[in-house]
């Protein structure tokens, strides 16, 4: 059943796939809510109607992509289309991981699915037209698939990142999913030990050359979030399709814009 929404001045119905983990759509939702209210919003007609699916059952993206776990594919085009069935114009995955089978998802649903990464990139490119060297800091199955590198390369930009297996690349995936402090642990309240961690990355890519970093998995938005200071300036995916999305949604923008890079 397709739903109905009254709100006639909206052009297009974001969908969001959440739940990977819990946190991410939590917190891509309250950017869209304080963006909207940066734009004007001041009641609640103000603000665009939207639709979620909270799939927490779609298996761990970096073991799907890895092979050491279950396909992630099938969670996600099932959920991809329960948004496109219920009337949901366009998608947004909030995991970075996930767009490791972008191409395999988006195959399978009759929307389009908003890259993160092209976004990203793009919003990157045009923000800060000076920067050339790019810090990255995401899960092993992000930098397996070279999501950032690949999307940065095709922007005119040079990704830096750790290599899969170093110490530092070891130490950003237990900041995300250490059993005791790590993010998908800890839940709103992150840890000193993973802030400290993340911190002590940034600061190591800085002295490689980084002008910038992206957080590039949810759970670091998260964490980068609560951090008063940063050794670099850091992008959030997740407030880049913020903008996009309330765009979409109110017809600044149309579709096609940057998807797969």
């Amino acid at each position: 059943m397709t739903l109905l929404f009254c709100q006639d001045r909206q052009a297009a119905v974001p969908g969001i796939l959440g739940g990977l983990g819990p946190l991410a759509h939590v917190q891509f939702e309250q950017r869209l809510i304080q963006r909207s209210a940066e734009r004007g919003a001041r009641c609640d007609q103000d603000h665009p109607v939207w639709l979620l699916v909270n799939g927490t059952t779609i298996p761990n993206r970096t073991e799907s992509l890895q092979g050491t776990g279950p396909d992630c594919v099938p969670g996600l085009v099932r959920y991809a289309q329960l948004l496109e069935r219920a009337g949901a114009s366009f998608l947004v995955v909030t995991c970075n991981t996930a767009h490791g089978v972008y191409d395999q998802v988006q195959a399978q649903i009759g929307i389009p699915w908003i890259h993160l990464m092209a976004c990203t990139s793009g919003h990157l490119r045009c923000t800060y037209p000076t920067v050339q060297r790019v810090g990255v800091l995401a899960t092993d199955g992000t930098v397996q698939c070279g999501l950032y590198s690949h999307s940065l390369s095709q922007a005119g930009l040079t990704a830096m990142g750790f290599e899969l297996n170093s110490p530092w690349q070891d130490l950003v995936m237990q900041s995300i999913y250490h059993p005791d402090w790590g993010i998908k642990t800890t839940g709103t309240r992150v840890s000193t030990q993973a802030l400290t961690v993340l911190k002590q990355a940034t600061a190591w890519l800085k002295s490689q050359g980084a002008e910038v970093v992206i957080a590039g998995c949810t759970e670091l938005s998260v964490a980068f979030a609560q951090m008063s200071s940063l050794p670099l300036p850091w992008v959030d995916p997740l407030a880049v399709v913020a903008d996009i999305t309330l765009d979409l949604a109110w017809g600044y923008r149309s579709l096609p814009l940057w998807q797969a890079a």
